[in-house]
């Protein structure tokens, strides 16, 4: 028997409640604001983990590679670049982006990359869970190595922002960090901003939680009071920094004056949907150049994306029930249907809008609730990502059409990776 017996078979309850408690108080130095986590978050982790077959973590790290790759190359870059916004086209340097994050659906024994976003919330969130699970199906040496890694992530993330720095090669020490998004307090996963400002200054930054409203950019600086910014870790999902309570910070971005991460340019070459539309084409694949070998891993692994368009929108809502519908700068399921569930009214917005057709890939399945009252429950995976290589996995527990953080027993779950031998049910 293989994971999938785990994750259909195994009942046990690894998420420790008061562990997770005591983690998070001692994080965010204040159980006060572990309330409002509890109350404002209730399903944010899972009491469960996931488990994945070694050769999977291996297929991921293959096909996150050959996307790399493809990137790289600049008939690539210049296809996508010609047909983008002022702020993409800016060049950021060297500058790479933090926390991309690939999500991928496995079934049995088949793995596709269903998107890949460029500012993929959880990773601290993760972080911190990871103290908090114990799993009854691994061995001590195994749970030694998975406290390990979850110890050694928060390293990595710090020196990834030090790295970003570094890498805009500005000549001074960095100083100061603001961590941006709209109305952050009322955001979701504000509980993690304040984890990421924690973890700044216990690195010796100063770090500010700010609505780009507050920003300032004057005389060549941002600033966000009498502080000037040097890096600005970027949550916002206005990628392009549109919006009037940008125009600051997206001053401050063309005039080089900020280094912001993740920035337009990184959003433009990886996250926006249409560009799963090559990755997964063969024939365009092949006009770019990229080599038969890099093709074939990605056309095996991308399930057939589509931009809709009026000329094959007859097509498309005759093959609805088999598709998935995603705005092309669409983030967390948001404004995303289901071919099956389409109304006509619906169709009339998607035609309207920038939309992609994907090929419907079945979500994992992982087995809540207990032997007496089994409750089925949909996961993907998502593979947190820093310059190619792979910082963390996670999975995310729901029902529904989408990830959601609203099902009892879903959220963020930790990812056993395990070889044939060692996943082998204990049962």
């Amino acid at each position: 028997m293989n994971k999938q017996c785990l994750n259909t078979s195994c009942f046990c309850i690894s998420l420790d409640a008061s562990a997770l408690r005591q983690a998070l108080i001692g994080e965010l130095g204040c159980a006060n604001l572990v309330e409002l986590v509890e109350q404002r978050c209730p399903y944010l982790f899972s009491a469960r983990p996931v488990f994945l077959a070694e050769s999977h973590s291996m297929r991921m790290a293959a096909l996150i590679q050959a996307v790399e790759t493809v990137v790289a190359m600049p008939a690539y870059r210049e296809h996508i670049l010609a047909q983008v916004p002022v702020a993409a086209r800016h060049e950021p340097g060297a500058v790479r982006g933090v926390f991309f994050g690939y999500d991928f659906h496995v079934q049995g024994d088949d793995l596709q990359l269903i998107e890949i976003n460029t500012n993929a919330g959880g990773a601290m969130l993760n972080a911190v869970m990871a103290r908090a699970h114990q799993s009854c199906c691994l061995d001590p040496e195994q749970r030694r190595a998975a406290g390990e890694a979850a110890a050694a992530l928060e390293s990595r993330i710090v020196e990834m922002f030090f790295t970003e720095w570094t890498l805009a090669n500005r000549g001074r020490p960095l100083r100061t960090v603001a961590i941006v998004d709209i109305q952050p307090r009322q955001q979701y996963l504000y509980a993690e901003f304040l984890l990421f400002q924690k973890l700044f200054e216990r690195n010796g930054l100063q770090a500010v939680i700010v609505d780009p409203s507050q920003l300032t950019f004057e005389q060549g600086v941002l600033r966000h009071e009498d502080t000037a910014i040097d890096l600005v870790y970027n949550r916002l999902t206005d990628f392009m920094l549109n919006a009037p309570s940008c125009v600051p910070l997206r001053s401050a971005y063309l005039e080089n004056a900020v280094v912001l991460t993740p920035h337009p340019q990184a959003h433009a070459l990886y996250a926006d949907k249409r560009n799963l539309a090559i990755l997964c084409d063969s024939v365009q694949l092949e006009v770019l150049g990229v080599a038969p070998t890099t093709r074939a891993t990605l056309v095996a692994s991308i399930p057939h994306t589509e931009v809709v368009t009026a000329v094959n929108a007859e097509r498309l809502w005759r093959e609805r029930r088999r598709l998935f519908f995603k705005p092309v700068a669409g983030y967390g399921g948001r404004a995303a249907y289901r071919g099956d569930k389409l109304t006509l009214g619906v169709w009339q917005e998607i035609l309207a809008g920038e939309y992609v057709a994907q090929a419907i890939v079945k979500p994992g399945e992982r087995i809540g609730g207990d032997q007496n009252n089994p409750v089925a429950l949909k996961f993907d995976i998502r593979a947190y990502v820093y310059n190619a290589a792979v910082q963390w996995t996670a999975a995310r527990l729901y029902q529904g059409q989408t990830t959601n953080f609203r099902t009892p027993g879903g959220g963020f779950a930790p990812v056993y990776t395990l070889n044939d031998v060692d996943i082998a049910c204990k049962m």
